[in-house]
This record gives C-alpha cells, sequence and structure tokens, in this order.
C-alpha cells in the first residue's frame, strides 16, 4: 500500500508539471501587429540610474530606449559604450536613438554625431540652434543620420511646435525632421493629429505624453488623463504609415514615476488593441 501510495504522488507530481508547463502564455503586446512600436524616452528617468530604467522597462515590457547622456555621457570612451550596450542587450533591450542632444555650437554638433556613430544608432533627436541647421544639414549628408527636432511648446523660444520645424526644415535635407512632441505641441494650440497628417514625412520620432490643457498652462500627466485624443493619435499614425517609435516621455512626478509609466503604457496598449480592425 505505501508503495501504491508514492506512485500515486510521483504520478500527481509529474501531472501537476505537466499542466504548469502547459499553461498559455501571454498575448504579445498589441502594438507588434503595428509598423510603429511603443518605446522610452531618457528622459523620463532623469533622477534614476540606467539599473533602474532597465528595470521599469522589463516591468513594463517595453524593449526600445532613446538615451539620454545623463545615463550615457557624450565624452564615454567606445569600450564604456560597448559596457553600456551590452547591459542594455543582456536585458533584451535595444537602443534606437540619442537625446535629446541640444547644440548651439558646430563643436556640439560634431560630438552628437560622433556620439551616435559610436552607440551605432542613426537618429538624433537634437536641438540645434536655428543658425546652426545649414551646419546640421551638411553632417547629415555626411554621417547619413536623420535629425528628428524635438520641439517644445511655449516653454521654450525656439521650436515651439511642429509648424515652426517644419518651416525650419522644409527646404533642407530630407533626413532633417522632427521629433513630435504631442504634449508640447498641443500645448502651443495644435491639434496632434491634424499635424501628424499635415507634417508626417518629417516625423521621425514621437513622444507620448498626455496634459491638461492646449496653453502654457497645461501640464503632464498621465496618458489617457488629459485632453489629447489619444484613440486619434493611435488612428493616424496607423493613417500615414508612421514606422517610428511612439516614445513615453513621462513628466508627471519624476521623484516617482512608476505607476505613471504603468498607467501611460497599460493605456495606449489599450488604446492600440480596441482600435485595431
Amino acid at each position: 500500500m505505501k508503495k501504491l501510495a508514492v506512485i500515486l504522488i510521483v504520478v500527481m507530481l509529474v501531472g501537476n508539471v505537466a499542466m504548469a508547463q502547459r499553461k498559455p502564455a501571454p498575448q504579445p503586446a498589441p502594438e507588434t501587429k503595428e509598423l510603429f512600436d511603443i518605446a522610452m524616452a531618457g528622459y523620463t528617468f532623469a533622477k534614476f540610474d540606467i539599473d533602474k530604467t532597465i528595470e521599469t522597462m522589463k516591468r513594463a515590457d517595453v524593449h526600445d530606449l532613446c538615451i539620454k547622456d545623463f545615463h550615457l555621457p557624450l565624452k564615454s570612451s567606445q569600450d564604456e559604450i560597448d559596457s553600456f550596450l551590452k547591459k542594455l542587450e543582456d536585458n533584451g533591450i535595444r537602443s534606437y536613438a540619442v537625446g535629446p542632444l541640444y547644440m548651439k555650437y558646430e563643436v556640439e554638433v560634431d560630438r552628437a554625431f560622433e556620439y551616435a556613430k559610436k552607440v551605432g544608432v542613426k537618429l538624433i533627436v537634437a536641438v540645434p540652434e536655428y543658425d546652426l541647421l545649414p551646419y546640421v544639414d551638411k553632417k547629415v549628408k555626411e554621417y547619413g543620420f536623420n535629425i528628428a527636432i524635438h520641439l517644445h511648446g511655449p516653454d521654450i523660444n525656439k521650436y515651439p511646435d511642429a509648424k515652426d520645424v517644419w518651416d525650419h526644415v522644409k527646404d533642407l535635407d530630407p533626413r532633417i525632421g522632427m521629433c513630435l512632441d504631442i504634449g508640447h505641441d498641443t500645448r502651443n494650440g495644435n491639434d496632434v493629429v491634424k499635424d501628424i497628417k499635415k507634417y508626417h514625412s518629417r516625423v521621425f520620432d514621437v513622444h507620448l505624453k498626455d496634459v491638461t490643457g492646449n496653453t502654457g498652462n497645461g501640464y503632464s500627466v498621465e496618458v489617457g488623463r488629459g485632453i489629447i485624443d489619444i484613440p486619434g493619435v493611435v488612428k493616424m499614425l496607423r493613417k500615414v504609415k508612421y514606422t517610428g517609435m511612439l516614445s513615453l516621455e513621462h513628466e508627471r512626478n519624476m521623484d516617482n514615476p512608476f505607476m505613471g509609466i504603468a498607467e501611460s503604457i497599460g493605456y495606449i496598449r489599450g488604446v492600440i488593441a480596441a482600435t485595431q480592425k
């Protein structure tokens, strides 16, 4: 009897293991069916090191990062850069761009292009001075990289919205475009859905966020809690066949952004899933 009991217990344990192995895996993130992908803007983690950044991205199941220079300084050696990238790779994270990088002088433009080359990306999110644009155009032709000029709404007196970026780059190399920050564009009084449609040929990166108003008094909130037509944004990105990143730049409660990041990623994924045909 004891031997039979032992056999029964072993059979039950083996059966339980087999059942556990047959548990269905989670569904893939809904953006896997899209031409664009969900990413994270490094500025979201301005108060945290790269280890906390990686941990948060893994928990959110986000795998693409725009690297900020407070995580990987511009003066980093190639060995330091390679070690940083290896850490990302080991954790299933890819670097898709660097920036935003501010450029006030030609030497800073040179440094940004060399930095991007060492990192191995071909997209620089940048904020060059207006009078540097001809030099940026020259460097784009030399390196073959894309430049996405980050717009800043009413807070900074250059590149306030998508129209301003377009007006300054439309006659330059077609690889010079914009990082369309939908929050700042909205805070400058614009309809971001219309701007995506109008300027999509020069939209190389999109910063995802939500805001409370369409003036300078509006401020960042979790995606879905503000006034931006997020479903409209997703539908228009599909319509224009946008192939870049929809990169969350979370700017609320930056000392403790983690619940807001989770809520925002969950919301945008819900919108993507709900609007897919």
